[in-house]
């Protein structure tokens, strides 16, 4: 059997302001209608012999991730919570100890959750030929055929053709080069970027991490035995994971391994990388611009302007990103996209809220957003999905006033239960436990009004939550 295993617990810095720590490159909607991560998914379906997917992803995302796997209906995904990141390579043991308990025969197809891949037919066919590489007792990666000689990737340079000629041996991983390197590269035709897919076996893929990497091996394992498990989640052990070493799939093992093998791959892929690289592979206008959003130009030639809300205008300007959100405006030149994790570097040294949340902050029952706030007081549009609840809950600080625009909530409030629809409030004193659930079939909207001395979403004690918060 052929088990995906889907890596998603990475940050995708490079797409600020839209990707953020609490909501990740790999969840936005950034091409067609699905996020990267259902789509990486939706692409496998035309591969033989698939089993369920393994999912390794950050646990403060396990909630939305898995809201999307239900949306896009994936109900047989098993999820490993990651307590903290620990690179590619503990990622992809802890996915095979656990594949390794189902099934010690099958091969895991390693994807990172946020690239795009345009050609989907020839996809699963050089994956279909990487399945008999494996087979054969191959570890095998896919180099992506370079269009252009591109300084922001690893390239893999092949070696001689193996004895299916469908892959190569891998005569060297190399970084990330200069510019006249990379060209040479391109001009030599040896050269694949090395685009971070695998494909193991779970067994070989155990045996040659023993040999190469064995503490990091004794780590993830006592992570995974000691993992606390319900029907939807595996959360690793925090002790034993977060002391193991972290380290890539490529350093860790593929640069080792005397059974390496790469298969060239021609299947439009991009990894999302940057704002250049979502520009190139976004449709564009006469003048080469790529527009998302309500977005008007004049002169403009090369640019990529995303708006999510607001009217966003250039003029007589070129070769620039600009994205708009509600609480942040990024502007880059084209070439320069690349370093927008510099900026948020300075986000994080600052303690700025704009690198971990949106204006919109979105939690396992739905979303609540900041409409105003000032001293004393903080209004808040609050959206809660249908047969969701908050935990029950009070504040020492602050007081709140629930007004209902939309829906039916059920309400605990000390020690009543009331029902509220549109045009309806309690009021909420300090020092007092409650709830809000929507038992309806509609989403539930309301308005909070808070008001205290302080008003930080720290102040909040919590007696019971369906969420293990």
């Amino acid at each position: 059997m052929l088990t995906p295993v889907i890596l998603c617990g990475g940050i995708g810095s490079r797409l600020w302001p839209l990707s953020r720590e609490s909501f990740p490159k790999q969840l936005l909607t950034l091409q067609d209608d699905q996020s990267l991560l259902v789509g990486t998914l939706d692409r496998l379906a035309q591969l033989k012999d698939l089993s369920a997917p393994i999912l390794v992803c950050n646990l403060n995302h396990r909630f939305l991730v898995a809201q999307q796997l239900l949306d896009a209906g994936i109900n047989n995904a098993t999820l490993i919570l990651e307590p903290i990141g620990r690179n590619t390579a503990p990622a992809a043991l802890v996915a095979a100890l656990v594949a390794n308990e189902i099934d010690p025969d099958s091969q895991l197809l390693i994807l990172p959750a946020d690239h795009l891949i345009t050609d989907t037919d020839e996809f699963c066919r050089v994956v279909t030929q990487g399945t008999e590489l494996v087979t054969a007792g191959h570890l095998v990666t896919f180099g992506v055929v370079p269009a252009h000689p591109e300084t922001g990737y690893g390239y893999i340079q092949r070696g001689d053709t193996l004895t299916s000629s469908s892959g190569f041996a891998i005569h060297q991983f190399v970084e990330k080069p200069d510019l006249p390197t990379a060209e040479s590269y391109l001009a030599n035709g040896d050269y694949l970027w090395n685009s971070g897919m695998f494909l193991f076996s779970a067994s070989q893929l155990l045996s040659e991490m023993e040999q190469h990497a064995p503490s990091m091996v004794d780590s993830c394992r006592q992570a995974v035995v000691s993992a606390v498990r319900d029907s939807q989640f595996i959360a690793l052990d925090e002790q034993h994971f977060s002391g193991c070493e972290a380290d890539s799939i490529d350093y860790a093992l593929m640069e080792k391994t005397a059974h390496g093998a790469v298969i060239p791959l021609d299947a439009g892929w991009s990894d999302i990388g940057s704002w250049a690289a979502l520009w190139d592979v976004d449709t564009r206008d006469p003048e080469g611009n790529a527009c998302v959003g309500d977005v008007l130009l004049e002169q403009v030639q090369g640019s990529y302007f995303h708006s999510t809300g607001r009217l966003l205008a250039g003029v007589g300007v070129s070769d620039l990103v600009v994205v708009e959100t509600e609480d942040a405006v990024l502007v880059a030149d084209k070439t320069q996209s690349q370093n927008v994790k510099l900026i948020v570097d300075q986000l994080k040294q600052l303690q700025r809220p704009e690198v971990d949340t949106h204006a919109e902050v979105f939690r396992p029952w739905g979303s609540y957003r900041s409409i105003d706030q000032g001293p004393g007081f903080q209004v808040k549009r609050i959206t809660v999905n249908p047969g969701q609840l908050l935990s029950l809950q009070l504040h020492h600080h602050r007081a709140e006033h629930w007004t209902v625009v939309q829906g039916s909530a059920e309400v605990t409030c000390g020690d009543q239960r009331v029902t509220l629809t549109a045009d309806q409030s309690i009021y909420i004193p300090v020092e007092t436990k409650h709830r809000l659930e929507n038992t309806g079939d509609d989403i539930l909207i309301l308005i909070e009004v808070q008001c205290g001395s302080y008003l930080g979403e720290d102040d909040i004690v919590r007696f019971e939550d369906k969420y293990g918060r």
